[in-house]
């Protein structure tokens, strides 16, 4: 394990050591801003780490899911730009970090797509996120149809711990709780005391296989200010978890950090001291 202070050095150090590893630019499908202010506006916010983690979705292929006027990442393009701009502020106080957003899918098909793709471009970390199951994205109402809240939710909690098995490398354990985001249900929030043991069996494997879970502040309109609720980061650190990784999923330069204080003042009051930063296999530790 390397400090970050040891890594960055001061300059790094005076920045604040802010850092957020998941956002998105407009290499994504979904994504806003271009990559270039994406990378400026979070230079000017002082952070020391900025991980840019587009979207790669071969989830959605296998499942036949398109939305209009979206078209896939185009790899070859945002990985060559990213190398650049990474070099561009390479001694500028910020590291840049280049990344992606892998959609798990348990097809063999799909995780040789990903495995490739991690050959090919030797990503800096990946985030290993679960967005589809039954052939929709759970963010939508059509994932919804018809099934009363525990069955919905139950689904998505196994899809996660079976993602944890997924043959290609990761490093984060991206916004457990995403189903939750637009339920129809009255009781929208995804809670630990939804279902504890399923919580617990998904925690004890993040810890046992060294995996980092995210600390997503997108939470589109829940009670909590991030996912997952506190109920899950608590039990994650009773249970011996430390590695922890912050995440805006900021999609376009105003949401960049968003959540951030509030966010790692929950974490201090639980009890975590760092966050973790994964570079090429390497985790950094970052205090806070």
């Amino acid at each position: 394990m390397v400090s970050g202070l040891a890594f960055c050095g001061a300059m790094c150090y005076n920045r604040g050591m802010k850092a957020d590893l998941h956002t998105h630019s407009a290499f994504s499908p979904d994504g806003i801003s271009p990559l270039f202010e994406m990378a400026a506006a979070a230079h000017g916010m002082g952070l020391a780490y900025l991980g840019v983690s587009e979207h790669f979705d071969y989830d959605y292929a296998f499942y036949g899911i398109t939305f209009e006027g979206e078209t896939p990442t185009d790899e070859t393009a945002y990985f060559s730009a990213a190398r650049a701009l990474q070099r561009e502020y390479e001694g500028k106080g910020m590291r840049l970090l280049v990344g992606g957003e892998y959609g798990y899918c348990p097809d063999a098909g799909c995780c040789e797509k990903y495995l490739a793709l991690t050959a090919r471009q030797r990503p800096d970390f990946v985030i290993n996120s679960v967005h589809s199951l039954d052939g929709y994205d759970c963010y939508f109402a059509e994932y919804f149809q018809g099934k009363p809240r525990e069955r919905a939710y139950g689904k998505y909690l196994e899809r996660v711990r079976e993602s944890l098995e997924a043959p290609y490398s990761y490093d984060i354990v991206g916004h457990i709780g995403y189903v939750a985001r637009r339920a129809p249900y009255e009781k929208k929030l995804l809670s630990y005391d939804d279902f504890p043991a399923l919580f617990d069996d998904i925690l004890r494997t993040v810890i046992a296989k060294g995996k980092i879970l995210e600390v997503n502040t997108s939470t589109k309109g829940l009670k909590t200010r991030f996912l997952p609720e506190a109920g899950v980061l608590s039990r994650y650190f009773e249970l011996g978890g430390r590695r922890i990784s912050f995440g805006s999923d900021a999609h376009d330069t105003s949401r960049i950090l968003e959540g951030f204080s509030e966010a790692l003042a929950a974490l201090k009051q639980i009890g975590f001291t760092a966050l973790t930063v994964p570079i090429r296999g390497d985790y950094l530790e970052v205090k806070i």
